[in-house]
């Protein structure tokens, strides 16, 4: 079986080896890049990269930049590490389609949990291929949405957000059970990670973002109006 390709861009050396020593012990093939402009370099070039691991600051271009750009030409999934702890840089990289937020110091066997996780979610065969409702269409081999017919753009995390308020239709889910399922970990953050997940998701999608309605206190609930 081919190895999953992973990015690891960080201006510090002893930090990529750190990272690429743990994820090479579960069988990843580690890329490395000490700046911005080189992960683009390596991510346009590869094609296959399953996913991106990227430090916020570094020379020539920053991790906001390089995610800025990938997210125009992709969805692979990005966890941005960080040696700020300030809630403004994690909201920042949510908004900027950023699937996980990963503040230094960290644990790399946390790290390589996270990554993992993401990684059984991307990949995961779905038995449902596509799922249509009130004009939103699923397609989730092509990991592709559409709505009224117009293909929209949405990051990893906004696209299994959607699909798992697609199928608990008419359900209330609470933020933690939603934690849950779309995070696929124990996740010891606050609402606010999907607060701000939402409120993108409901601004890509339009007019159907009224189909998400909040639940004050308690969560969210995917309804069509009749």
């Amino acid at each position: 079986m081919e190895k999953l390709k992973i990015l690891v861009v960080d201006d510090e050396s002893r930090m990529r080896k750190l990272v690429r020593d743990f994820l090479v012990r579960q069988d990843f093939e580690v890329l490395e890049a000490g700046d911005g402009e080189e992960a683009l370099d390596i991510f346009y070039k590869e094609k296959d990269i399953a996913l991106l691991i990227l430090d916020v600051m570094m020379p020539k271009m920053n991790g906001w930049e390089v995610c800025r750009e990938v997210r125009e030409n992709s969805t692979v999934p990005i966890i941005m590490l960080t040696a700020k702890g300030d809630e403004s840089d994690e909201l920042q990289g949510f908004e900027l389609g950023v699937d996980e937020y990963i503040a230094k110091p960290f644990s790399p066997k946390i790290l390589v949990a996270r990554v993992e996780a993401i990684l059984r979610r991307s990949n995961k065969k779905l038995t449902e291929q596509v799922e249509e409702v009130g004009g939103i269409v699923i397609d989730k081999t092509a990991h592709q949405v559409t709505v009224d017919g117009k293909k929209i753009e949405l990051s990893y995390k906004e696209f299994e957000l959607l699909s798992y308020f697609v199928e608990n239709e008419g359900i209330a889910l609470s933020r933690e059970k939603i934690l849950n399922h779309v995070w696929n970990y124990d996740y010891f953050g606050d609402a606010r990670t999907i607060d701000t997940h939402v409120k993108k998701l409901r601004s890509k999608i339009g007019e159907k973002g009224e189909y998400i309605k909040t639940i004050w206190g308690m969560g969210y609930k995917f309804e069509v109006d009749e």
